[in-house]
This record gives C-alpha cells, structure tokens and sequence, in this order.
C-alpha cells in the first residue's frame, strides 16, 4: 500500500499532463507548426536553468516564474515570425529552438550543478513528482479545458493561443521533461487527424503513460525515459494504423 502512494503523485501528474497537452497538441498540428513545441518547451527549460544561476537552490516559485517568463518571451517571438513570415515559419521557429538550446547549455555551463539540472529539465524523473508543481499544473489545465470546450474559436487566435501555451509548458516542463512534454503534444494528437475524438487520445496517452511507469517501477530504469518512449510509440502506432488502411483500401475492389 506504501508503494501504491509512493506512484500517487507521478500517476496525477501524467494524468494532468495528458488531459492539458493533449488538446493544445491537435491545435498545433492543426496549426502546422510543429517546431513551436520544442522552441516554447525549450524556452521553459532555459528559463527554469538560468533561474538557479540568478539564485542559490531556488524556490519553486522562482523556477515557475523564470520559466514562465522565457516561455511568454518566446512565445511573442514566436508569434511575431509567424505572422511576419509564414512561409519560412517552421525554419525560423526551429532556429529559435536551436537558440534556446544553446542557452541553457551556455547557462549550465555557469551553475555548479548545471549539468544535472540541464538532464532533469530534458527528461524528468516524474517518480519524484512534487505537489506544489502538480497543483500549478492542475491550474494551468482550467483555461484550457474552458477554451476547448466552450469557446474553440477563442483559442484559435494567435493573441490567445501562444500566451496560454506558453503558460501551460512553463508548468508542465519542470515537472515533466522536455521530450515527454514534446510526446504528449504530438504522439495523441496524430489519432484525431485519424478520427478519433480527443478524449480518446487522452485515453491513449493515459494508457501509454501508465504502461511506461510501470516499465520504469519494474526494471529500474529512468521513468522520464519510459514514459516519453512509450508515448512516442503511440503516436507511431496511428501510422501503422493509417497503413493498413490505405493497404486495405488498394486491396478493395
């Protein structure tokens, strides 16, 4: 019973992650600007690092709030350059990533721990999920879950969209990672392109999540890393899915 609480905190933060990333996922596919996922996340990321080299061990609410002001940073750049130049949007945004990234490791580079916090921010072990993340995180997934539900068109204006994405990976990559972050987006989104209703993503993602913690509480190995693998083959599953149809679709008389 003891281990079974011990899972409780990263089983709710997967779950939160889901049910907030998920949505905004099909919004950027739909978007066509894939690279706007890794460029924000990676602003996230930056903002969390450069925050222990402004501060010694620094409370979270610092970390938050560095984070979150890189990610809004970033996310008017970003704005700015699709709306300015759309048809290079994904080169550029793309640079802005590569931009990023460099940062934080040129930032990691100043900060004894650096390094370490560098590998935490890319892959995090959600086993060791806090609360007080967790419930900044719960609060972040209201806004979107009112806009995606009730007011859809609201959310597809740039003013809306990108502060509020923004927003939401400034939560949810300190807590999760960068690269499970960047598979929740994309991997359930790429079923709705199939069809399938959103809440039937989130249940794949759920279900892929669950599956990598429990690959992660039985071989030992790092749980960020399973379950942002085991999400990614979700999202390589609705391939496999879509060609067997087009297969069976040449197959028909």
């Amino acid at each position: 019973m003891n281990e079974l609480n011990w899972l409780l905190a990263p089983t709710v933060a997967l779950v939160l992650g889901c049910i907030t990333l998920v949505p905004l996922g099909r919004e950027v596919l739909q978007r066509g600007v894939v690279f706007v996922d890794l460029a924000l996340a990676q602003g996230a990321a930056c903002g969390a690092l450069m925050s222990a080299v402004w501060w010694d061990h620094p409370a979270l609410w610092k970390v938050q709030a560095s984070a979150t002001l890189a990610a809004l940073l970033l996310a008017a750049m970003v704005a700015w350059v699709v709306q300015r130049w759309p048809a290079q949007r994904e080169a550029l945004i793309g640079l802005l990533y590569v931009a990023g990234a460099n940062l934080a490791l040129w930032g990691a580079s100043w900060e004894p721990h650096g390094r370490e916090r560098l590998d935490q921010l890319l892959s995090a072990d959600v086993l060791w999920a806090p609360w007080n993340a967790i419930a900044w995180l719960a609060l972040c997934a209201v806004p979107v879950w009112l806009l995606a539900l009730r007011w859809r068109h609201t959310l597809n204006r740039h003013a809306v969209f990108y502060p509020l994405f923004a927003l939401v990976l400034s939560a949810a990559v300190p807590l999760l990672g960068l690269y499970l972050v960047f598979a929740l987006l994309i991997a359930p989104a790429l079923w709705t392109f199939k069809g399938h209703s959103t809440a039937v993503a989130i249940a794949l993602a759920v279900g892929a999540c669950l599956l990598g913690l429990a690959v992660s509480w039985t071989w030992d190995a790092p749980s960020g890393a399973c379950v942002a693998l085991t999400t990614a083959l979700v999202g390589l599953g609705s391939l496999w899915k879509r060609s067997l149809s087009a297969e069976g679709r040449t197959a028909a008389p």
